[in-house]
């Protein structure tokens, strides 16, 4: 694959206080990075107290998951149990969005998870507004459907307010007038998508004792930004360039969505699921008031550590001895990103190979359901060979369902080369 350059934010992802998001009526706070709004106080939940306990009745005892039913639940959910046949649209939505730091990351992510799934399934709906490519989770630059993305960004604007006011840029930017700095970005998007470093650098015209790339920041975390195509479709790279979602979609941001709300959506996304495994993946803390009060909508589960799982009550939750198919996920997956605790996916000497220390989270190979070695392509010429690197010895049949399901991924990522070939590297 064409290499695509990384989009990570520079700073610390630091979690923000869920009580700062009102829900469904609360309206986009712009430019709210910038007010230092100090975080609401949060008193601590009182302790849950059933009739049954206070009759002194002997609870229930809550049922316990293992690992591998955890792991068939995530799978099922993710479309990696059995490939799905619905719409582009609708696996968004329902995945809360693909991690998009490489561009071709989110069409593997599809290919992986969809019946049938073609390039231009993805590039045509990006062209055409369908879908938008912006910062988002973790404040990574995730793939969304554009009626997501309304509803979306204004309710993670404050995990964005906290990273940003635990940065430097505010002691750099100090004394600006920083209504004016956005003001002035917003004038300079409007006339024309513009990449951070051009941003930064038609700001700095304006205020030229100030550090061009605090300024383009400044305005890419205040204000609700989207890339421009061709960048983000299958294997175009180059520069980056953003613009206004309002002008690019047509309509301005929508209330943000709930929290109980967000819930809803993640758990049927990622669940069952603890307080702290959702923090992890939305970066708000203190979600716990949020479960309590949404405690008797949801089914409660321990894991086998003993700790409190939440779920939806319809979702699926599979036997762990369900048969699962070998399958091969791309770089970033939120697969890997969106728990606490991973061990339901992959082992903690594994994700140490699988997250390098620079930030990079290489393309993985599930056997079982579980992450058990990384892949990779290599051009030579005309011919395109896939890597597969096993942590472990396959069995026979692994490797016979991995070149398989390989060959197919290659008719897909490199339908124009002359020759495909699958290759097993030794055992690390």
């Amino acid at each position: 694959m064409i290499p695509i350059p990384l989009m990570f934010l520079p700073f610390p992802f630091v979690p923000v206080d869920a009580q700062r998001s009102k829900g469904d009526g609360a309206r986009p706070r712009r430019g709210s990075v910038l007010r230092g709004a100090q975080e609401a106080a949060v008193t601590t939940p009182r302790k849950r107290s059933s009739s049954a306990t206070r009759s002194g009745a002997k609870a229930a005892p809550t049922p316990v998951l293992t690992k591998r039913e955890l792991n068939r639940a995530l799978l099922a959910r993710q479309f990696l149990l059995r490939r799905t046949r619905e719409s582009v649209p609708h696996v968004l939505e329902h995945l809360v969005g693909l991690q998009a730091q490489a561009g071709n990351a989110p069409y593997l992510g599809l290919w992986t998870r969809m019946e049938d799934f073609q390039l231009e399934d993805l590039t045509r709906r990006y062209e055409q507004r369908e879908v938008v490519r912006a910062t988002l989770l973790r404040s990574t630059q995730h793939l969304v459907t554009a009626r997501d993305y309304q509803s979306l960004r204004p309710a993670l604007q404050p995990v964005l307010d906290r990273m940003f006011n635990h940065s430097a840029y505010p002691r750099e930017l100090a004394g600006l007038d920083m209504d004016a700095l956005l003001a002035e970005g917003r004038r300079l998007l409007s006339r024309e998508p513009l990449s951070s470093v051009e941003l930064g650098r038609r700001l700095q015209a304006r205020w030229p004792e100030r550090d061009a790339q605090s300024l383009a920041f400044v305005v890419r975390v205040a204000e609700s930004l989207v890339t421009v195509p061709p960048f983000g479709t299958w294997g175009v790279g180059g520069e980056v360039t953003f613009t206004p979602s309002a002008s690019w979609l047509g309509a301005p941001l929508e209330p943000a969505l709930a929290l109980e709300s967000l819930v809803r959506r993640y758990l049927g996304a990622f669940g069952p699921a603890s307080v702290k495994d959702m923090q992890h993946w939305s970066g708000f803390v203190r979600l716990g008031e949020v479960f309590e009060r949404m405690r008797s909508e949801l089914r409660v589960f321990r894991d086998e550590q003993g700790v409190e799982l939440f779920d939806l009550p319809d979702a699926p939750r599979p036997d762990g001895d369900s048969p699962v198919p070998v399958r091969f996920v791309p770089e970033f997956d939120n697969l890997l990103l969106s728990h606490s605790d991973r061990a339901r996916i992959i082992s903690e000497p594994h994700r140490k190979r699988v997250f390098t220390v620079n930030g990079i989270i290489r393309p993985t190979v599930l056997v079982d359901g579980f992450v058990r070695g990384m892949w990779k392509l290599k051009w030579e010429k005309t011919r395109v060979t896939l890597h597969v690197s096993p942590f472990a010895r396959l069995t026979r049949e692994d490797r016979e369902a991995l070149t398989e399901e390989g060959l197919r991924l290659l008719s897909f990522a490199a339908a124009d080369a002359s020759a495909h070939d699958v290759r097993f590297a030794p055992v690390a």
